[in-house]
């Protein structure tokens, strides 16, 4: 099977959450800042090695209607310098809604504003990942 990594690249922050290692389900892993340079870089390619991570899934964060804004050229051009220092397959994702059902699903398992803030943006990795892998599977469990 295949272990996937998924990335919610923000501008401050970016969301990492990881599958299991059959694929099936997505777990938040951690926020690590976005800053110039190659730290976060480096820090991916850790996670990458420790967790024997097979493929990437982004975040693509599409305008309401579909389009693309800057928002999407900055995750680009983060994707450009992650593919300097990993050489796995990268898979772009929509997604719209995440962050707003990672708010959800952080309120119902009761978490506090302050634990919130810190995870949203893994919380929101994970809602992402999760859409891609049940996709990959044929759709989500009802």
């Amino acid at each position: 099977m295949t272990r996937y990594l998924a990335l919610d690249v923000g501008d401050e922050r970016i969301g990492v959450a990881l599958s299991d290692a059959s694929g099936w389900l997505a777990r938040p892993l951690e926020t690590i800042p976005r800053v110039a340079g190659s730290a976060s870089y480096e820090r991916l390619c850790e996670i990458i090695a420790t967790h024997g991570v097979d493929a990437i899934v982004v975040g693509l964060p599409l305008l309401p209607g579909g389009g693309q804004g800057k928002q999407v050229d900055s995750t680009h051009a983060y994707v450009r310098g992650l593919k300097m220092h990993v050489d796995l397959p990268i898979h772009y994702w929509d997604e719209r809604g995440s962050t707003q059902r990672a708010q959800e699903i952080q309120i119902a398992n009761r978490r506090s504003r302050r634990r919130q803030r810190r995870r949203i943006d893994a919380v929101a990795a994970a809602v992402i990942l999760q859409d891609f892998l049940d996709h990959q599977t044929g759709g989500a469990c009802e």
